[in-house]
């Protein structure tokens, strides 16, 4: 099989890397016998132009040079060794492999086809090697040119103390939007469309944080019920944008994602990628062969010790990606470095991190993934956002990440929830999670945008359905509502689901508003659920995760209820964006910073006193007020310069009574302006109260008052 055309090329970059003269290939497969590079016809993918064995290896990397194979090429590997499953080895000459290096993928994985290294039906299930060839149904590789004009494109660089996130799905996006082109619906283009840019800047958004854009696997399960693996969290391909979203074909969707990514910067919005480098598609030991598996299980995967031929899964989805074997950690490295240099994202949210932080099972905040991370001088530049748990023993690590990342707050999320919903005994832990959860991250030396809060995100109810069902209704999923969490700290105001009272309706509105100004007066970093400020629902699904229909999509289509909150939102952001003391970057002290004449944080009873050790402590304290003093902020700002803002005073009612609170005496201030009150519609306030006035506060509502800075 050996070729007179084939040069030796180099062992790395691994990949496919094209040149003016032809493409180096290379690929890892450390217990390989032997490897084939097999090129494809470009006119017609199915008909294998050339089958070559690499007959260099270097380091355990096959390599080789085709001299006159150029961008746009389609590739595949064969990887030949010994198949005993038993102790973990799985190669199969049979089954073409994905590279995992490669930059694009064309074509679907058929799910029907022979893509198991195993024939499903045999009594002995995995044990026994399945030779028939899965080339047909499997997707090429494409070796991609590294040609694209950036021209100015500059990423936006903003701090995450002065950023608003804002989770989104590419397609769901603008699928439905009326101003985006048809042919642009649910694309990269679309996504980077002027009116879908527009939303973005009108909102105040600073930065997407995209589902799952690497190459992605629709799950056998979900096809069978003729349902789709719609976020994309079942990776195929790490370097590879997802195809689906293109609106070209074959390696187009490189440069289609790089131009959406320059239309967003031009508009001051960063883009932050959601990835899933925690567990790859192929599954448990009964999952396909596709890339990772049939090139070198034992380096790729956490095998389980006792019994090789079985995967340690920490994620619920079959295996878990081994960040402790030294290729498998350059696998993960290599492809978020890419992803900035070539694709100039601006940070990652990782999915399920705690996954890629066990050194050997357990956390360790020292593991050799943070480890590497920490030290990258690429990675240095770009936000990090770790979801700070998995499903493995001691897996829920909110606080527990070093110093340069950010997390998602799940304590966050669930206490803010409760507390609107009228639990008791929160008043302690809900001051700590609305000033940046110093609890959590402050020992560790960490600031206070180490928290990412959230009250909804893709996962769980929006926050519509947050406010309108106390019951998931999963039907939809066709698992019999068994999926998605139980418990979700939810209120349905008093009828489940859809309802014509007003007065549920009323209290739906306020409730929603409530929960969104609590989110945008927290210290740490806000980040909204795409559709939540338009009044998104899905029925009552908390685990639309199946659903690339409408239930999933914006509804831009606003009715006058789903316009009001749309503009209570923009005035919350706007309100947010403009008050430098809801933009802090260190932690309160509870003192008089820079001779400021009052305290940073301080805490009120109804009655205007100061709350006090024993009020923090009674279980029925739904009822307290915070301020933020803004006239002397103990940070600088980028030139050293004292940062003065507006102070403002913040009144909480979570009873189900009305509550009026009396205003701190003239110390505290001469006199305040009520700014927002959610008990109302989403006009602007504009009344003054004097110091120890009186300030009604409706049942289940929240106002927010400012006053001067002292200049």
């Amino acid at each position: 099989m050996a070729d007179e055309t084939l040069w030796p090329g180099r062992p790395h970059p691994l990949g496919a890397t094209c040149d003016d003269e032809g493409t180096n290939f290379a690929v890892y497969a450390r217990e390989a016998d032997a490897v084939d590079l097999c090129l494809f016809d470009p006119a017609d993918p199915a008909r294998e132009l050339r089958r070559v064995r690499l007959t260099e290896r270097t380091g355990h990397v096959w390599h080789g040079y085709l001299p006159g194979v150029k961008a746009g090429a389609l590739y595949g590997y064969r990887a030949h060794g010994p198949y005993e499953p038993e102790v973990g080895l799985r190669y199969d000459g049979a089954k073409l492999l994905v590279d995992p290096y490669a930059r694009a993928i064309s074509g679907e994985v058929d799910l029907a086809g022979p893509i198991f290294a195993y024939r499903p039906d045999a009594p002995e299930q995995d044990l026994a090697m399945d030779d028939r060839d899965s080339a047909a149904a499997v997707p090429r590789s494409v070796v991609v040119g590294g040609g694209f004009d950036w021209g100015d494109d500059r990423p936006p660089r903003t701090p995450l103390h002065r950023s608003l996130i804002y989770e989104v799905h590419v397609k769901g996006f603008t699928a439905r939007h009326p101003e985006v082109p048809p042919e642009l619906r649910g694309t990269y283009a679309g996504f980077g469309s002027p009116p879908a840019v527009a939303h973005l800047q009108r909102l105040g958004v600073t930065a997407v944080e995209l589902l799952p854009v690497h190459e992605y696997l629709d799950d056998p399960f979900l096809h069978a019920k003729g349902l789709t693996n719609y976020w994309g969290y079942s990776t195929l391909g790490f370097f590879a944008p997802e195809q689906r979203y293109a609106r070209g074909s074959r390696g187009e969707q490189v440069t289609e994602f790089r131009e959406m990514v320059k239309a967003l910067h031009a508009a001051g919005i960063e883009v932050i990628l959601d990835v899933v480098y925690n567990h790859t598609c192929e599954g448990n030991h009964l999952g396909p062969t596709l890339s990772l598996k049939g090139l070198d299980n034992r380096s790729y995967y956490r095998l389980v010790d006792e019994s090789p031929r079985h995967y340690w899964d920490a994620t619920g989805c079959g295996n878990s990606l081994d960040t402790t074997n030294p290729q498998t950690l350059k696998l993960v490295m290599d492809s978020l470095r890419y992803w900035v240099e070539e694709m100039h994202v601006d940070g990652f949210r990782f999915d399920l991190a705690v996954t890629l932080a066990r050194d050997p099972e357990l956390f360790d905040e020292a593991s050799r993934f943070l480890v590497a991370v920490h030290q990258d001088p690429v990675l240095e530049r770009v936000k990090l956002i770790s979801e700070p748990w998995d499903l493995g023993p001691d897996g829920y690590k909110v606080g527990a990440f070093p110093v340069r990342w950010s997390e998602w707050n799940g304590k966050y999320r669930d206490v803010v929830r409760r507390f609107w919903k009228g639990d008791e005994e929160l008043a302690s832990e809900m001051g700590y999670r609305l000033t940046g959860s110093a609890d959590l991250y402050e020992g560790a030396g960490r600031k206070i945008y180490a928290s990412v809060n959230f009250v909804t995100a893709h996962d769980g109810f929006t926050l519509r359905d947050l406010v309108s069902f106390d019951h998931k209704h999963n039907e939809a999923n066709l698992e019999e509502n068994r999926d998605g969490a139980d418990d979700n700290h939810s209120w349905n105001c008093g009828a489940e689901g859809e309802t014509d009272d007003p007065a549920i309706l009323a209290l739906r509105d306020r409730q929603m508003r409530n929960l969104m100004a609590t989110l945008l007066v927290s210290q740490g970093v806000p980040m909204i659920a795409a559709g939540d400020e338009m009044g998104k629902t899905q029925g009552g699904n908390n685990n639309a995760y199946c659903h690339d229909d409408e239930l999933s999509w914006l509804d831009w289509s606003l009715d006058e209820r789903r316009r009001a909150f749309l503009a209570f939102v923009r005035r919350m952001v706007k309100l947010r964006m403009e008050q430098p003391v809801l933009q802090r970057r260190r932690f309160f002290r509870g003192g008089h910073p820079w001779d400021s004449s009052l305290k940073d944080l301080a805490w009120f009873r109804p009655d205007g006193s100061e709350m006090t050790e024993e009020d923090w402590q009674k279980p029925f304290a739904r009822s307290v007020a915070f301020l933020l003093g803004g006239d002397q902020i103990a940070t600088p700002d980028e030139r050293g310069e004292r940062i003065m803002g507006d102070s403002l005073l913040v009144l909480l009612n979570a009873w189900h009574e009305p509550v009026t609170y009396v205003l701190p005496d003239v110390d505290w201030g001469q006199e305040w302006q009520v700014l927002v009150d959610t008990a109302g519609a989403s006009e602007e306030k504009h009344e003054h109260v004097k110091a120890r006035g009186a300030v009604p506060v409706e049942a289940r509502s929240l106002v927010i008052l400012s006053r001067p800075a002292d200049r």
